[in-house]
């Protein structure tokens, strides 16, 4: 990983509230002076009332919402307010000399400013009291004479730039450093997935060339042999573990084979690769009762590469049953209700709404954590419907990059290399596969070594010895 810094401000930090205080002031005495001052018509209600009242709100907002984490959104805000700043010096000056050179250094103390709070620039951290500071004080001695012959009128215009600095100043002293060993998201990254940038060039265009999930899917078949797995689930039975079934073996075993091998992890966004780290987020149907005009609904699992298969049962099980004993419908069911109660010309609108939105990264994680289309993989068992496993598609709403399906357990007669003949039992396994993710080579040795892993499933009741992580 990059030599990277994460800065974050805590609201339990009383320099963020005094800051919080000072650009709420701000804003306020911003729009009452307007209302009571003239100004020239459009350019004076955009240029100086909308945008430094955005620009003060969304920094307050950025701040206090999702100051621990996404602290460097900050220099977005910032960057309004260069502009605002401009803007007031191309209507208040009269030299051009002076106006070029104002706003080079409103851009280079933006740049700096973007620098800082991105980490990237550890050495940099000491600057940004001194970055703010001097605006502050360029900001006074602009206006000196307004402060020296006490004009009252003119230091009302210029009291709420004045108290959005000064909060904005304070804030450098609520500045922290996250301890170093801890990934933490940057530009480019989305709230469910960290962006891959070291990938090859060719993997990182081929999104922008196969544009759709499903027109870019390889299909891979592979039977596994379960002998070992079925004298396991009886062990685990025996054990207590009642509900204990080759789902849980399975998943249990993909956790294991994504410890070693995390690029299954991945997933296409935007045309961008991204990969989820450790959280494997593994989507389920699931029938409330066994008739054929039974409700169905899609659970979501949160899994680690580092769970145990006890860990994926209980985790698992857990979903199951709360949603089973649910007396009301799911959070995806909800969700799904409250889509249908829109018209559907006002329908179709939303939904391209909601893919522009996951496009860009920015649908809300309420909508990510019940959406069935946004996950790590999709598994399901057609064995328990009593049928052999089909090829289910991908979907190109959504980041769902894998959908594995099972089918029932079959006998198969061979012949070994002495001439024996022995009976073996297999269950079909047919997976769909996103090909932009990894290449056949990596999808080939994971599998391969998943399969080593179910050949032997007692590996599963202990943690993995290593895991590794994905590129950077």
């Amino acid at each position: 990983m990059e030599n990277r810094i994460h800065l974050y401000v805590s609201r339990k930090n009383v320099f963020t509230w005094l800051m919080a205080a000072c650009l709420v002031y701000s804003a306020v005495a911003r729009i009452v002076v307007f209302g009571f001052t003239k100004h020239a018509g459009t350019v004076g209600f955009w240029g100086q009332l909308v945008l430094p009242v955005a620009a003060t709100v969304l920094y307050l907002l950025m701040v206090l919402l999702d100051g621990t984490e996404c602290f460097y959104r900050t220099s977005i805000p910032v960057c309004m307010m260069a502009l605002y700043c401009g803007i007031c010096v191309v209507n208040s000056v009269t030299g051009k000399l002076y106006v070029w050179l104002f706003w080079i250094a409103l851009i280079f103390l933006s740049l700096v400013y973007a620098e800082i709070v991105s980490g990237s620039r550890q050495q940099w951290v000491w600057f940004l009291p001194f970055l703010i500071a001097s605006t502050l004080a360029t900001v006074l001695y602009n206006n000196k004479q307004i402060l020296i012959s006490r004009n009252w009128d003119g230091f009302v215009r210029i009291h709420a730039d004045i108290l959005a600095l000064t909060g904005c100043l304070l804030l450098t002293f609520a500045v922290r450093v996250h301890p170093a060993g801890q990934y933490h998201r940057r530009w480019g990254d989305r709230s469910d997935g960290r962006k891959i940038r070291t990938l090859a060039a060719m993997d990182q265009v081929s999104p922008y060339i196969m544009v759709t999930r499903n027109s870019s899917t390889n299909s891979f078949e592979e039977a596994f042999e379960i002998s070992n797995v079925d004298r396991y689930i009886r062990q685990k039975r025996r054990e207590g573990l009642t509900n204990f079934g080759i789902m849980h073996v399975f998943l249990a075993g993909y956790c294991r084979t994504l410890a070693k091998y995390p690029g299954l992890n991945r997933f296409i966004s935007g045309q961008k690769v991204y990969s989820r780290g450790d959280d494997i987020q593994f989507c389920l149907t699931i029938k409330k009762e066994m008739r054929t005009n039974a409700p169905e609904t899609i659970i979501k699992v949160h899994l680690s590469p580092k769970d145990t298969v006890y860990d994926v049962y209980n985790k698992v099980n857990a979903e199951i049953e709360k949603a089973k004993n649910a007396p009301l419908d799911s959070n995806f069911d909800n969700t799904a209700h409250t889509l249908m109660l829109v018209p559907g010309v006002f329908l179709k609108f939303l939904v391209w709404f909601l893919k522009t939105l996951d496009y860009f990264g920015l649908l809300p994680k309420f909508l990510l954590e019940v959406s069935p289309f946004h996950g790590s993989i999709f598994f399901t068992s057609m064995g328990s419907l009593g049928i052999p496993p089909i090829y289910h598609h991908l979907y190109d709403f959504g980041n769902l990059p894998v959908f594995g399906s099972f089918g029932c357990k079959r006998k198969a007669i061979e012949v070994l290399e002495d001439g024996t003949i022995t009976e073996r039992k297999y269950i079909d396994f047919k997976f769909t596969l996103d090909e932009r993710i990894v290449d056949g080579y990596y999808y080939a040795t994971f599998f391969k070594h998943f399969r080593r892993v179910i050949s032997r499933p007692e590996v599963l009741d202990n943690p993995p010895e290593e895991i590794n992580k994905d590129i950077d």
